[in-house]
């Protein structure tokens, strides 16, 4: 076919701090998936975006192009409203599990499309294949079914939504343009308006576990996001939540599903049970069927979110009174000196997570379900000199020795004797973001 543009031409304008108008944004993206612009061009005009912005405008254009580069969902045949979360990812992050049946218990449907972990952050669909039986793969007919029943479905994306942004998201990570915020706007806001919710509550962390470290960045990532998703006509709000220290007591993948069956029996991490419950008012809000938070709470306490996750879990093939793997070998990381716990990185939990088996360097990569790291004490507890502060987990104990390297540094303790400041409970919501700013 004639092409009725040039990728240098399209280079060149944002190389010189142009504006990309809305038939140049639509073909470079049609084209790069058609393979119609190279890949080095497509790298060249990623950088320029990374170096010099993107207006709302054409950050909105840019992601209806990826939509439209695939197919999109329809949930209008369903007899519920439609809510989704999606959250940039971080350390311990198992909000899904107990988040999507507790949404169920109020009439609203949760089509939570999910990855795998890359990297230092779980992914929640290696997190569910710990529970035996369970399947991720799902048709649209079966996942539909599974939404009208139950109310809360969590698989793994179809390959037809916006194959554009698989296609440079995979470019993104070897050129350095990740960080790029109308691009990482764009690849998120791309796929969750194509799966079709009707609202959408995003999770932007922040902290060392996080993407984003800072919480000015943060901010502006969760106003681009919001603009887009209100743009497109969709209900979209974004809290931005702490992701210094790792979200509850465990990293890793039946770890996690372990600590989600304790939230949804009514226990489980005050933080954990905390983000749940916010994002979960957030969810019925913008779905109109809103409910006060300690409603929300009262279906963790009294049983209701427990019988919509065997529900869940049993639609898909699981066993929710099954067993959970355990690592075949465990060692623990003990406290060096008496005081209260400074501090405890969300990195340097995730990295040796990551090392122990929990996580993948690449996509192919297999993870092991048992493996991760417990945490025994969380910042401004008080801990003793030779007390467990971490127990690391690993079918594979040659793992271990690595695991400490990226735990070296990672916490610090203050004696009663050190001035320094002395951390209080940090709230696990720092922020909200909404249409109105």
């Amino acid at each position: 076919m004639t092409e009725t543009h040039d990728a240098v031409d399209v280079i060149r304008t944002k190389r010189d701090r142009g504006r990309l108008d809305d038939a140049q944004i639509d073909w470079v993206v049609d084209a790069y998936t058609r393979g119609a612009v190279a890949e080095e061009q497509m790298s060249a005009l990623a950088m320029a975006i990374l170096l010099n912005g993107m207006d709302r405008a054409e950050i909105s254009r840019w992601t209806a192009a990826m939509i439209a580069s695939g197919e999109r969902m329809d949930f209008s045949g369903l007899s519920r409203p439609t809510a989704d979360k999606h959250s940039t990812g971080g350390v311990g992050d198992k909000i899904t599990l107990p988040l999507a049946p507790l949404v169920a218990v109020f009439g609203v449907a949760v089509p939570q499309l999910s990855g795998r972990g890359l990297g230092h952050t779980g992914g929640t669909l290696d997190k569910l294949e710990s529970v035996p039986g369970w399947r991720a793969a799902l048709s649209t007919e079966e996942m539909l079914a599974q939404l009208d029943d139950v109310g809360a479905v969590v698989c793994q994306a179809g390959s037809g939504l916006a194959p554009a942004d698989r296609k440079l998201y995979a470019l993104r990570d070897v050129t350095g343009t990740v960080e790029a915020i109308p691009l990482i706007a764009s690849s998120i806001m791309s796929k969750k308006i194509a799966e079709g919710t009707g609202a959408l509550v995003l999770d932007v962390k922040v902290g060392s576990g996080a993407f984003m470290k800072e919480l000015d960045q943060a901010r502006e990532l969760a106003r681009t996001m919001v603009d887009l998703g209100t743009d497109a006509g969709v209900r979209t709000v974004a809290l931005l939540t702490d992701m210094s220290t790792p979200l509850g007591l465990t990293a890793g993948n039946a770890l996690e599903v372990r600590e989600s069956v304790d939230v949804l029996s009514g226990g489980g991490p005050a933080d954990v049970v905390d983000l749940t419950v916010a994002l979960a008012v957030e969810m019925l809000d913008g779905a109109g069927r809103p409910q006060g938070e300690d409603d929300v709470r009262a279906a963790l306490a009294d049983g209701r979110a427990m019988d919509a996750w065997n529900r869940m879990i049993a639609a898909q093939g699981g066993d929710p009174a099954a067993a959970l793997p355990v690592a075949r070998e465990s060692e623990q990381v003990l406290a060096d000196a008496d005081g209260t716990l400074a501090s405890l990185d969300a990195y340097a939990v995730g990295v040796a997570a990551w090392r122990l088996g929990a996580g993948r360097a690449r996509r192919e990569d297999p993870v092991q379900a048992g493996a991760g790291v417990e945490l025994h004490a969380k910042p401004g507890d008080v801990v003793r000199r030779g007390q467990p502060l971490l127990t690391l987990h690993t079918d594979t104990p040659e793992r271990f020795a690595r695991a400490r390297e990226a735990l070296a540094g990672g916490w610090s303790v203050l004696g009663a004797e050190d001035p320094g400041i002395r951390p209080d409970a940090a709230p696990v919501v720092l922020d909200r973001v909404d249409r109105a700013g």
